[in-house]
This record gives structure tokens, C-alpha cells and sequence, in this order.
């Protein structure tokens, strides 16, 4: 046999292992989850944060506070549009990447895409509102239009939380004949495993959110910038970040209870466990998982299955017990997890070392190390974000549905057009964030030369009421209180 024909003979084995569209369909997920899902932590958090700075500005009559929201609100739009395009790349992307899937569980996931994007219709009018009724509306009533953002941003994201959730843990329907029947759509809305899903992703996006704001007015402080503007611009991010990043450990802990039962693969890759042992499973940090075994990792006892099985003396599953056309790229799966729980822990950190000192009356925010690190927070809180979404989504595989559909077949059997497809995804998310950075620092320089009201990102630097030496001189509690005149007016 020549080389010819053993070339022939790998093309087709490779063919038939994997359909055509295997591969530029996870390379476009990828791209395309990863980019979108830091978009959405802001639909999800950023409300909140923009409520209670708000709602501290009505209470206390702090210029600052509104000001701060007001600003905040515009950022949110921004970022609200970028990411209602790359959503809308998404939604047509499931059936385009994923036609197996779709084609056969379409009936099961259409409730909750369907409830996504009317929670998405509902944001963005709600976001109108708000951005279009400062001085225009009753300070209560306008305060008010930030709760239906923040509950709509709530359930659509729990609508993608659920789909993912049944990915994982399939329910509502049952396969006869190779056909899905009996289908219940609400079961997979009210999956209990989308309830703790949500709740780590939930906590997730505040730590994101509260970090990526409070690293901005860190920023600030650290280039000299110490007024109270910086001060309570970061304060407020960062109280809604402390509390997710303390309670995140406990919400991790409770999704992962089970996991030996519902994918023991999984877990097995995450623990490095690469045999089932006698008695409790060591915590295993770092190493290699190469041909069946685990080497140069560092080892603490006990900890693997005290963290995972709530036990002193029970083992987590090993690899050993998985077939391996079953098990998951261990390596890719074990460093991803642990690079989410250390990212985690060293924040966890941070925050509980701020606070401590801060009750024994010790100040950082006049430390320049500790600003110099919260000024990193914020990228690291999406790394920490990105890894857990890594270490759940690879290490469900090799199946798409867990233990119903693997996910080469729901893959298409073509490719060509999904790598140009994947290459225009490329040119429209880097072009996507450059115009998101250009606006942003845009709208942050205008504003720290004074201008109050930007009506468009390439609007002019100063109020056309104002020359440019009375805009720049014009401090926050001044743009605060004018912006805040309007709708006290309208109170009275």
C-alpha cells in the first residue's frame, strides 16, 4: 500500500470521526460565548449598581451620587448596544453551527430562547426610558425605570442559564423510536440545576461588573485623581463586588454537590483524579495528565473529596472508571477549573483584607499597591469568569446534550462556508471592541473636561451654553445638581 492510499485511508478515518463542521463551529462558539457573555454580566449587574447610586443621590441630595449614575446609564447603553449585536449573531448561530441539535430539541429549547428575547425587548425600552428621562420625569418614577432593566436583565439571562443547565443535566422529554416526544418545555426552565446555574453565574457577573468599575475610579486615584467622585464611584462597585466574591464559594460549592453523580467525567478531570482511590481523594494542584497518569502535581490530602463529596473518606471517581472515548480533555478541563477557584480565592482575598483593615481604621485607598491591584481586578474577574465557563463547557464533552447527543453529531457536515463565517465573526467582535473602547474613553475625556451632557459619542467637548473654561472649571457636584434640577422641578 502506498502513501497515497494511507493518506486516503487517515482522510477518511478523520471524516468519519468528525463531521466537517465540528471545528469552526467550536471555534465560532468560542468566539462568539466568550466575547458576548462579559456583555451580558453588565446586563445583568450593572442596573443594580446604577439603582443604588441613584437611589442615593434622591435620598441624600447628592449631586455626586446622580451625576455618577447618570454617567453610568450612558455607559450601560453603549455597552447594551455592542452586545445586541453580538446577541443577535448568537441566535442565528445555534441552528447554523448546531443543526443536530436544534433539529432535534428545538421544540424543548423555543420556550426559553423565546422568553430571552422578550426580557431583551423589555431592557432595551426600559433603558430608553431611563437615559431619556432625566429632567423629564418625577425623581421617584425616574429612579423607578432602573428596576424593570435589572429584572429583565435577571430573567434573560436565567433563560440562557436554563438552556445551558439542560445541556448538562437533559430533562423534559423522553426518545421513542429515535424521535424526541413527550416534550416539556417548562421542565427545562424550572430545572433544578438552573437554579444553581444561575446563581454562580449570577454572583459571577457582580464580581465582573463591580470589579470592572471599581479598577476604572482606581485608575482615576492612582493618576491623582482622589475627590469624591473617585472615592464613592468606586466604593459602590466594589461593595456589590465584595459581597459576590464572599459568597461565590459557598454558591460554587453547592452546584458542584452532585457532580460525581451527573458527570463524574467531569469531575474526575477537574480534581485530577485519575484512578478511584482506597480512601479521600487529595486536592491535586498543577501537574500533567499524560497517557492515564497524573505527574509532577503538588498534593494536599483529604482536600479533593472534603471540597467535592462533602467527605472525609469517600473518593472521587477516577478517570480510570470512564471510557475513554467518554473523557474530556483533562488537562484543558483541570487548569481551567483551578485557574477559576485561584482568581476567585486571591480576590476573596483582597476583599476581606480591605474590609478588616477598614475596620481597624486603616485606609487603602491611600496605598498605592493595593489601587495598583484593583486596577487589575476587573480583567481578572473576567479571566476567573471565562476559565469556569471553559472548565464547565469542555469538560461536559464529548457530548453536547450530556448522555443524549454527542457533539459531533450535532455538527454540520459542511465547512467552507462556516470558516468565512467565522473569519467575518473575527473582523466584527475586534472591530466591535475597538469602537467600544474609542466611545468609551471618548465620552470619559469629555467629561473629565467638563462636558455634562454628551448627546452623541462624537459630539462636541463642551455645552454649547458654556465656553470651554466654564465647562472645565465646573465641578461634579455642580453637573450633579443641574442634572438633578430637572426632574426636582418636575416634582414639584
Amino acid at each position: 500500500m502506498d502513501a497515497t492510499q494511507l493518506l486516503a485511508q487517515a482522510s477518511d478515518v478523520v471524516a468519519a470521526a468528525d463531521p466537517a463542521g465540528l471545528m469552526p463551529a467550536r471555534q465560532q462558539m468560542a468566539l462568539s460565548l466568550g466575547w458576548h457573555i462579559i456583555l451580558a454580566c453588565f446586563g445583568v449587574a450593572f442596573p443594580a449598581i446604577i439603582f443604588v447610586m441613584h437611589l442615593r443621590g434622591i435620598r441624600k441630595n447628592d449631586p455626586v451620587a446622580l451625576n455618577l449614575a447618570k454617567r453610568w446609564g450612558k455607559v450601560s447603553a453603549v455597552l447594551f448596544a455592542i452586545g445586541a449585536v453580538s446577541g443577535t449573531v448568537l441566535s442565528f448561530e445555534m441552528g447554523l453551527l448546531w443543526p443536530g441539535l436544534m433539529g432535534s430539541f428545538g421544540d424543548v429549547l423555543g420556550l426559553p430562547f423565546a422568553f430571552e428575547g422578550l426580557a431583551f425587548f423589555l431592557e432595551a425600552i426600559f433603558l430608553g426610558i431611563y437615559l431619556y428621562g432625566w429632567g423629564k420625569m418625577p425623581p421617584k418614577l425616574h429612579l423607578l425605570m432602573v428596576l424593570p432593566m435589572a429584572i429583565t436583565g435577571v430573567i434573560g439571562t436565567y433563560c440562557v442559564l436554563a438552556v445551558n443547565a439542560w445541556m448538562n443535566a437533559p430533562v423534559g422529554f423522553d426518545i421513542v423510536n429515535g424521535e424526541v416526544v413527550n416534550i416539556e418545555p417548562w421542565a427545562v426552565l424550572f430545572n433544578q440545576h438552573a437554579f444553581l446555574a444561575f446563581a454562580h453565574m449570577w454572583l459571577a457577573a457582580y464580581m465582573v461588573v463591580g470589579f470592572s468599575i471599581a479598577s476604572v475610579y482606581a485608575v482615576g486615584m492612582l493618576k491623582g485623581r482622589r475627590d469624591r467622585h473617585h472615592r464613592l464611584g468606586f466604593m459602590v462597585p466594589f461593595a456589590f463586588a465584595t459581597i459576590a466574591a464572599l459568597a461565590q464559594p459557598l454558591a460554587g460549592h453547592f452546584l458542584g454537590h452532585d457532580l460525581a453523580e451527573r458527570q463524574p467525567a467531569k469531575l474526575a478531570a477537574f480534581e485530577y483524579a485519575d484512578e478511584t482511590a482506597d480512601g479521600a481523594t487529595p486536592l491535586t494542584i498543577g501537574g500533567f495528565y499524560i497517557d492515564g497518569e497524573v505527574k509532577w502535581a503538588i498534593e494536599i490530602p483529604y482536600l479533593s473529596s472534603v471540597a467535592s463529596l462533602n467527605s472525609f473518606t469517600e473518593p472521587v471517581p477516577g478517570l480510570d472508571q470512564i471510557p475513554e472515548e467518554d473523557e474530556p480533555p483533562v488537562n484543558f478541563t483541570h487548569y481551567s477549573f483551578q485557574t477559576m477557584i485561584g482568581i476567585g480565592l486571591l480576590l476573596l482575598a483582597a476583599v476581606a483584607l480591605y474590609w478588616f483593615l477598614r475596620w481597624r481604621r486603616l485606609d487603602l485607598l491611600k496605598n498605592k499597591w493595593f489601587l495598583r491591584f484593583m486596577a487589575i481586578t476587573g480583567g481578572l474577574a473576567m479571566i476567573a469568569m471565562e476559565a469556569g465557563w471553559i472548565a464547565t463547557e469542555v469538560g461536559r464533552q464529548p457530548w453536547i446534550v450530556y448522555g443524549v447527543m454527542r457533539t459531533t453529531e450535532a455538527a454540520a457536515d459542511h465547512s467552507a462556508g462556516l470558516w468565512w463565517m467565522y473569519g467575518g465573526s473575527v473582523v466584527l467582535y475586534g472591530g466591535m471592541t475597538i469602537a467600544a473602547i474609542v466611545i468609551l474613553r471618548s465620552m470619559a475625556r469629555r467629561w473629565r473636561e467638563g462636558a455634562a451632557d454628551l448627546p452623541s459619542p462624537y459630539g462636541p467637548k463642551q455645552l454649547a451654553a458654556e465656553g470651554p473654561a466654564e465647562a472645565r472649571d465646573r465641578t461634579d457636584e455642580e453637573e450633579g445638581a443641574l442634572e438633578s434640577t430637572g426632574s426636582k422641578e418636575t416634582a414639584k
